[in-house]
């Protein structure tokens, strides 16, 4: 038997924030590929250091619904999971390229296919164009918009802003959009003054967060100047210094994410068959965020 653990953070204080990963968990539960398909937190139940316990599977594979490497797909994760001989240099990565590694669960004895983050994965590029579609209702998105790719960003942790200017650039070069960037939040070039590099008139807002919580529902709103109180909502498109904003919200809402769940699995082995393409298909025939 083979099970599918989605990893994610959760919290204590937004209920909304693991929405996200029981939906792409039932989405993927209803292409049948494994056999247990089960969700797991850092701040809610089920706990990363009691899931694989709840398991009957013996194989079963482990992907981060996170953005970027770092101290939770790193140390947390792996650490709770029990992985026995655990050493982040077996990702030998770059910050961007952590694929996948097989060990063992210590206390269980399951072999255990720890992946990388979503984030980094190079499906993400298509979730952030298909949220652009979904935002504006234009499946042909792209001429005459400019493109905000927007991160947390942090400048104690260097591999933060490493996804987000990864898929920035891989859009800019398929040419698609007029004018690609990537902004942040805590570092420079900040989304507070998001209409400072576009000249194009229409700008979609994309935030590469996993969740809709505080930063993308309050902060960058407020941060871009769409309101001046998120309580009070704000239109989308919104027009701020002529320009007109099409602000999506997280990504991680967007119901494409489960594609690219599972190719995180599938890279690591797990036989999905033509689930991929199935996904992809009843995603877009639903369309648009949960």
């Amino acid at each position: 038997m083979k099970a599918l653990v989605i990893a994610a953070h959760g919290s204590h204080l937004n209920a909304e924030s693991s929405t996200p990963t029981f939906a792409h968990a039932d989405t993927i539960r209803a292409a049948g590929v494994f056999d247990e398909v089960r969700e797991a937190f850092w701040k809610e139940e089920p706990s990363f250091r009691e899931v694989i316990r709840t398991l009957e599977s013996d194989e079963v594979y482990v992907v981060p619904l996170f953005i970027s490497e770092g101290y939770f797909t790193e140390q947390v994760i792996p650490r709770e999971l029990r992985l026995s001989g655990w050493d982040v240099a077996d990702w030998g990565s770059d910050g961007l390229s952590a694929t996948h590694v097989t060990l063992t669960s210590e206390d269980t004895g399951k072999t255990v296919h720890y992946c990388g983050p979503v984030g980094t994965h190079e499906s993400m590029t298509d979730v952030i164009i298909r949220r652009a579609e979904s935002v504006t209702s234009d499946p042909e998105v792209g001429p005459g918009f400019g493109l905000a790719v927007v991160g947390h960003g942090t400048e104690r942790n260097a591999n933060s802003a490493k996804a987000i200017h990864y898929h920035a650039d891989r859009i800019r070069d398929s040419g698609r959009f007029a004018e690609v960037e990537a902004l942040f939040m805590d570092e420079e070039p900040e989304v507070d003054d998001v209409t400072d590099y576009f000249e194009s008139a229409d700008i979609v807002v994309v935030p590469l967060f996993i969740a809709d919580g505080f930063h993308t529902q309050e902060d960058i709103p407020e941060d871009m100047g769409l309101t001046d109180d998120y309580r009070t909502g704000y239109d989308v498109p919104a027009t701020v210094d002529g320009h007109r904003i099409w602000y999506s919200g997280a990504v991680g809402t967007e119901r494409l994410m489960a594609d690219v769940i599972l190719e995180r699995a599938a890279d690591a082995g797990a036989p999905v068959g033509d689930a991929i393409e199935t996904v992809r298909e009843a995603t877009r025939a639903v369309g648009g965020a949960r």
